[in-house]
């Protein structure tokens, strides 16, 4: 949240002229004028007796006043009273009782007289009475008997003291007493219990009074309060009265709510209009009863309206003849209600409509002077001069009295005087004092001449012209020095002189003439305004949330008038910063370092210069986490369950999403906690489960988004009874370490799991479907138990039974286990195996008896080897392979096969014990399958047609070679491949002379080897048949040529001349286009690619025999060696010319269907040479 507040100086200076404007005319003090009281006591003037008596009354005239007093409708005369002075030019009484004077004796109604030779003005009657502070009388005070769940009143009775005391009840230790909806004071001070509680019983009921006026307590004497609760009662009363009559006393019953104070069910009030209202209502009963207040056929007035002293008293603030009425206080408990109803009536003392105003006339000037006044009931208006009734006064012939008017006509100086006014009831009076002043006088401007006023743009500027003259002069405003009369809606005239601008502009800066002019002259006056830029704060402090331990930093930076010097202010709610070095003020900013929850605030900002001030807030959240619960307390106490209840602490903030309760078992784990369950956040009760024989305490965890609160404290303990156990061990089991035993295990109960002492448990066992009788033996402290003697792996039920020291847990269930499991006896038979392809085969066995595995079947494994390569003919290292097979299967697959080789293999079971025999060793061996590439591909000895090729055999031949194919095309100088031609080479062959090829050719050869099974994977390379050296010289001789030469001199000057041209153009100025010039800059990094200009763009194509990719550059002794890759696709694959991804998917097929494919260029290791280059324009 963020407030911005501006406060102008021009506003406050509109104020204060408006506070002028209904003031009386000020007539200047070097004029003849009547007295003007100035200064004067209270009408009610309370003094403290043991101080000197002030009577206070000023006043000012021409010439100045002399000043009289009366006592009590009597002349006082002063210089009779040695203790009585008046101050020096002054009318103040000072009464001095200091040295052994008495109060008492000067109380009565004072009233001061102002006189001069104009008139005389009055002060109002002034009643001095001193402060009292009465001591209590002496009294005995009988303690109080009461029974538990009666209503109780304590009387204070404090001494009538002036002013009224304030009561209120304390102990000996001057601490307050508590009050509650139960206990409360009333407004006459007593104190009243709705209905007693034992824990009311106390010896020091105290009533106190304080007289504020001499700062003095008087204290009553204590009063003693003894509840007696119904348990106790007839044995106390039997003891001490040795009555009969509380035998038979009634148990505590609850009762509907009667009203204490006021009594009856109908009260008035009446109340002063602009006083205080304030109703009450105490009502007993048990419960303790509520209040509530309504207005009959009315609202309850908003804004004034408050509510004290837990709704018992209705309080309303400055209240006015609209709030007569019936207000009725209804008390309500579960068994009814009661109500009373109080008629309010609102009087008024006299109030002012219009008081009169002095009147300043010249001779032969009318006027009026109109004393107006209202109340209830209707004040009665008197008119007075120079202190006499009017009536019996000197006659004015210039005078008529209207009623609350008096009409002046055709004055002259003898009609000065003082009026006086007087509104009465029988609530009070209303006293003003007003003059009428003859004066003949030229115009006069009060108003310093040549002041300077500064205000901000935007606003009101009020220009002053304060003047004064008889007959009233008129004021004319103008504008510089030669400006003319200012008029119209752009300002405001007021009767008092002032020139008001409502919006003030920069171009309302200047100088402003004020003309004042009556019959009996003329005066002017210059002042001068200028107009400034306002404050504005720019950027605003904004709100911000921060956890506990971080820092924040408000921005406030502002614009401001640069002849104005602003301050910048930082407050905190409203008050200065703490003292404190954590709050770092710089220019524009504050920062708060290490926060803390009390940082927490409202934050603003406010800049100041001599004109304005404007302000930015924003609001500043420290957010932590919770603070931890406390009270905790535990309810609804049973064997198995209990109610937790806490009360939440602070949240810091951030709003408590969840409780955590945890527990302790003080029996078993003193000091360790555990998790026992959480709720949300807006519950602070919980019923939780227990278990028996558990000692438990309890503690609650808060948790908001920030984080967890500290624990709170611990709960009370609670033990709960012990109880047989409720459950058995889980995770039973049965399982053999050892062919001839029976191993028993089981997860034991944990801690309250047992229910009670002396856990133990109850281990019981037989063989499986043969009518055993259960074995059992009782165990303590272990969680395992072997049973030797037993057949190897036999199954078993089994079960572990919980017990303590009052019993057994429920019948458990039973559980299958095992004993001891020992090696299979026998090997799997008939082992067969089927070959699938070169690289698979499937092997089929027969099932061993299950009775011969003697433990659990976990499945078969295949042991295979190879023996050797049939090819190779040579023994290689034996490296067995292994493959196991889950379940009771009788097949499985061998993947991976070499092809062309001799295999072994045996199987055996295997169970929980380890494998049994092996099967007699079968061999099997797999088919041919296609080679792998040649080792290398070698071409050398170029010719002008013929090239020689040089290869190796394959690295795995994967069975017998009978044949090589190489496969060639051309490709030319467009990077077209040619036709394509295969021959076929016997397989003991390693190389070849190709013959009858085109010179300076291109060529691209793919070879391979072939099984009978197919064509394996080939290499590719490229070479180039040497040119003619006829052909040679006589591309050299074109070079050489003359013609040539010139051609090419011509084509240089031809571009010479060019160039001077476009330099000639550029220095004269010429212009050209954006698009050339930006051509002509070009990057050439960012030039595309074209084939007109001799570029390349890149060429590619995923066919294997296109020629050689860009990038993709032969090794310069022409030999390809084959990738590690291509053996393993190969193997996989039933054609020589698939491709693969890298994760083995096919992704395209060899075609030889396309006799011309687009190369990508002739991008030979070996450089080109001058005849290639001449080709290439072929």
């Amino acid at each position: 949240m963020m407030t911005k507040k501006t406060i102008s100086a021009s506003r406050a200076s509109l104020i204060l002229f408006l506070c002028q404007m209904i003031t009386a005319l000020e007539v200047p003090l070097d004029l003849s004028q009547p007295p003007t009281i100035t200064q004067q006591s209270p009408k009610d003037y309370i003094v403290d007796p043991r101080e000197n008596i002030v009577i206070q009354c000023e006043a000012k005239g021409k010439p100045p006043p002399s000043f009289s007093w009366t006592r009590n409708g009597t002349h006082f005369d002063i210089d009779k009273d040695a203790r009585v002075t008046v101050k020096p030019n002054s009318g103040t009484l000072v009464i001095n009782i200091m040295n052994g004077g008495k109060a008492e004796a000067y109380e009565g109604v004072y009233q001061c007289t102002a006189r001069n030779e104009r008139g005389a003005a009055i002060s109002n009657n002034i009643v001095i009475r001193p402060s009292r502070s009465p001591l209590w009388t002496k009294e005995k005070v009988e303690p109080k008997y009461v029974r538990e769940g009666d209503p109780l009143v304590l009387h204070c009775s404090p001494p009538v003291g002036l002013p009224p005391p304030i009561i209120f009840w304390m102990d000996n230790s001057f601490q307050r007493l508590p009050q509650n909806e139960r206990v409360s004071q009333g407004l006459n001070g007593d104190l009243y219990f709705s209905n007693v509680k034992p824990e009311d019983t106390r010896e020091d009921y105290i009533c106190y009074a304080r007289f504020n006026h001499t700062q003095t307590i008087q204290q009553k004497q204590p009063i003693s309060v003894k509840v007696f609760s119904m348990d106790s009662l007839n044995e106390t009363i039997s003891a001490n009265l040795s009555d009969t009559d509380f035998y038979g006393a009634k148990p505590l019953t609850e009762r509907r709510p009667t009203l204490l104070t006021p009594v009856g069910s109908t009260s008035n009030k009446v109340e002063l209009r602009g006083n205080v209202l304030l109703l009450e209502c105490i009502a007993e009963g048990l419960p303790t009863p509520v209040i509530r207040w309504i207005k009959e056929g009315g609202e309850l007035p908003i804004n004034r309206t408050f509510f004290e002293n837990f709704k018992k008293t209705l309080k309303i603030i400055e209240v006015s003849e609209a709030d007569s009425g019936k207000y009725k206080c209804v008390a309500r408990n579960l068994l009814g209600s009661t109500h009373h109803t109080i008629t309010v009536t609102v009087k008024a003392a006299p109030y002012w409509i219009t008081a009169p105003r002095n009147l300043v006339l010249s001779p032969g000037e009318d006027g009026t002077l109109i004393c107006r006044a209202n109340g209830n009931p209707k004040p009665n208006i008197s008119w007075l001069t120079n202190g006499v009734p009017i009536a019996i006064a000197p006659e004015d012939p210039s005078r008529k009295v209207d009623g609350d008017t008096i009409i002046f006509s055709d004055v002259q100086e003898r009609s000065s005087a003082v009026y006086q006014c007087n509104a009465s009831n029988e609530y009070g009076y209303l006293l003003a004092n007003a003059f009428v002043n003859v004066l003949a006088e030229p115009p006069r401007i009060l108003t310093p001449a040549n002041k300077l006023y500064q205000i901000i743009a935007n606003n009101p500027a009020l220009l002053d012209c304060a003047f004064f003259g008889s007959p009233v002069p008129e004021i004319e405003w103008f504008k510089g020095v030669k400006g003319s009369i200012l008029h119209g809606d752009l300002y405001v005239f007021h009767d008092n002189g002032t020139l008001e601008i409502p919006v003030a502009q920069k171009d309302s800066t200047g100088t402003y003439t004020c003309v004042a002019r009556n019959k009996l002259g003329k005066v002017q006056n210059e002042v001068h305004l200028e107009v400034k830029d306002p404050t504005m704060i720019i950027k605003q402090p904004e709100y911000k949330i921060i956890q506990k331990g971080g820092q924040v930093s408000f921005e406030c930076t502002i614009k401001h008038d640069r002849t104005l010097m602003p301050t910048i202010t930082w407050l905190k709610d409203n008050g200065e910063l703490p003292v404190d070095e954590r709050f770092i003020i710089h220019k524009d900013s504050l920062a708060i370092m290490n926060v803390t929850d009390k940082d927490d605030g409202t934050y603003t900002c406010v800049a100041n210069t001599t004109l304005d001030s404007v302000s930015a807030s924003a609001i500043l959240t420290v957010v932590d986490r919770p603070d931890p619960p406390f009270d905790l307390e535990l309810t609804d106490q049973l064997e198995r369950s209990i109610q937790l209840s806490w009360i939440p602490g602070y949240d810091n903030n951030s709003p408590i999403t969840n409780f955590v309760i945890e527990y302790e078992d003080g029996m078993r784990e003193p000091g360790v906690w555990h998790y026992q369950t959480e709720v949300h956040g807006t519950q602070t009760t919980v019923q939780l489960k227990l278990s028996p024989y558990v000692n438990y305490s309890f503690r609650v965890i808060a948790v908001n988004e920030i984080g967890r609160s500290q624990p709170s404290e611990a709960s009370e303990q609670y033990l709960t009874k012990a109880a047989k156990p409720d459950e058995n061990p889980s995770g039973v089991q049965g399982i053999g370490s050892e062919p001839d035993n029976l191993v028993i295990i089981w997860e034991p109960l944990k801690g309250f799991q047992s229910n009670g002492p002396g856990l133990q448990y109850k281990v019981s066992w037989r063989q499986k479907d043969v009518g055993d009788e259960w074995t059992s033996v009782i165990v303590a402290n272990v969680s395992k138990y072997i049973v030797s003697g037993t057949p190897t792996f036999v199954p078993y039920e089994i079960k572990v039974q919980a017990l303590n020291d009052l019993g057994y847990a429920p019948e458990p269930a039973e559980v299958i286990g095992h004993s001891g499991e020992d090696l299979p006896m026998v090997a799997p038979g008939n082992v067969q195996v089927h070959i699938v392809n070169s690289t698979l085969a499937k092997v089929h066995w027969d099932p061993v008896p299950l009775k011969t595995v003697r433990g659990h079947l976990q499945g078969y494994r295949i042991y295979y080897w190879k023996v050797q390569s049939l090819s190779k003919r040579r023994r290689r290292h034996v490296e067995k392979k292994i493959l196991t097979f889950s379940g009771n299967k009788t097949h499985g697959m061998l993947p991976g096969l070499e092809p062309y080789s001799s295999y072994k293999l045996n199987v055996r079971v295997v169970n929980g014990k380890g494998e049994g025999p092996a099967s007699p060793d079968k061999l099997f061996k797999t088919p041919e399958g296609v080679p792998s590439s040649p080792s290398f591909l070698k071409i050398s000895n170029p010719t002008l047609d013929s090239l020689t090729l040089e290869w190796g055999p394959p690295t795995h031949p994967n069975g017998v070679l009978i044949a090589y194919t190489i496969k060639f095309q051309p490709i030319n100088s467009t990077h077209e491949l040619g036709p394509l031609i295969e021959i076929r080479i016997p397989a003991n062959e390693t190389s070849l002379i190709l013959s009858n090829l085109n010179y300076s050719t291109r060529y691209k050869f793919y070879f391979y080897a072939q099984t009978s099974v197919g064509s394996g994977s080939q290499i590719t390379e490229e070479a180039v048949t040497i040119m003619d050296e006829a052909m040679a010289s006589r591309q050299v001789d074109i070079a050489t040529q003359g013609w040539f030469i010139g051609l090419m001199c011509a084509v240089a000057l031809l571009i010479l001349i060019l160039l001077i041209v476009c330099f000639i153009r550029r220095n004269k100025g010429g212009k050209y286009p954006v698009k050339e010039k930006e051509d002509a800059h070009a990057d050439p990094e960012i030039q595309p690619m074209k084939e007109d200009d001799g570029t390349f763009g890149e060429y590619s194509d995923a066919e294997d025999h296109k020629p050689l990719k860009k990038g993709s550059r032969t090794p310069s002794d022409r030999t390809v060696k084959k990738e590690d890759s291509d053996d393993s696709l190969v193997d996989y694959g039933e054609g020589v010319n698939g491709q693969f991804n890298e994760d083995g998917s096919f992704i395209g097929q060899y075609s030889g269907k396309k006799e011309k494919e687009p190369a990508e260029g002739n991008e030979s290791s070996e450089a080109p040479s001058p005849v290639n280059a001449m080709n290439s324009f072929v």
